[in-house]
C-alpha cells in the first residue's frame, strides 16, 4: 500500500487519477485511520512535501506520498509559493484566493502576467530514504476567472498553446499538461523501477508495506 498524504479532496481526487499506473493500491489518510494533521512549516515547496511523507510514513508505517504545489507569480516576486493555500487566510475558499491574489496584482501593472504553477511529490520509503519528484506548467494569470472545473487558481491560470485557463480543460486534458501530471509521472515512473529491483513484503494483491517501525 502507499498512502496518499493529503487532507485535500481535489488534491487527493487528481493524485488518485496521475499515480493510477503505480504497483501499489494507493490508499488515503482516511482509509488507514489517520487524524493527525502537519503543518506546512517549510519555506519551500520540497521542505513541506518531505515534512508530510517522513511524517505519515512514520505514524502509517507505510509507503506514504505527499506533494506541495503552489503558484509563483513574477509580478509578486514568486507569491504566493509555499503560501498558495493560506494566501488570503486559513479558512479562505478557493474563489477568495483568486479574488486576493487578482486584488494583489492590479498594483503590479497591466496583466496578462507571467506565472508558473510549481509541483513537489515526496515519496517516504523510510525515516532516512526520501525521495523527490518536481514538476512545472507555465502560463499566465488573467484578471477575470474562466471555466468551472479543477480547483485552487485554476480559473485564472492561462495557458497560452491553448487559449484556455486549467479551469477550462477537460481533467483528461488538465493531466497531460500540469504541473502535478508531470511530477506524477516521474514518481510513477521511480515506483516502477524501485518495485522491480526492491523486494517488499506483501500485505496482500497489489500492495507493498516498507518497515517504519510503528
Amino acid at each position: 500500500m502507499l498512502v496518499l498524504a493529503t487532507r485535500n479532496a481535489g488534491k487527493h481526487r487528481e493524485l488518485s487519477e496521475l499515480m493510477a499506473g503505480a504497483p501499489f493500491r494507493l490508499v488515503s489518510l482516511e482509509d488507514v485511520g489517520v487524524e493527525q494533521e502537519v503543518e506546512e512549516t517549510g519555506d519551500t515547496f520540497e521542505a513541506n512535501a518531505g515534512l508530510k511523507a517522513t511524517t505519515y510514513a512514520r505514524l502509517t508505517g507505510l509507503p506514504a506520498l505527499a506533494d506541495d504545489s503552489g503558484l509563483e507569480v513574477d509580478a509578486l516576486g514568486g507569491e504566493p509559493g509555499v503560501r498558495s493555500s493560506r494566501y488570503a487566510g486559513q479558512e479562505a475558499t478557493d474563489p477568495d484566493r483568486v479574488a486576493f491574489l487578482l486584488e494583489k496584482l492590479q498594483n503590479e501593472g497591466k496583466g496578462p502576467w507571467p506565472a508558473r504553477f510549481r509541483c513537489v511529490i515526496a515519496i517516504a520509503w523510510g525515516p532516512e530514504d526520501l525521495e523527490f519528484h518536481t514538476g512545472e506548467c507555465e502560463g499566465f494569470i488573467i484578471d477575470e476567472p474562466r471555466g468551472s472545473s479543477g480547483f485552487g487558481y485554476d480559473p485564472v491560470f492561462l495557458l497560452p498553446d491553448r487559449g484556455k485557463t486549467m479551469a477550462e480543460l477537460s481533467t483528461d486534458k488538465k493531466n497531460l499538461v500540469s504541473h502535478r501530471s508531470r511530477a506524477a509521472r516521474k514518481a510513477v515512473d521511480a515506483l516502477k523501477r524501485r518495485f522491480r529491483n526492491t523486494p517488499f513484503p506483501s500485505t496482500g494483491e497489489g500492495s507493498h508495506q516498507g518497515d517504519f517501525g510503528r
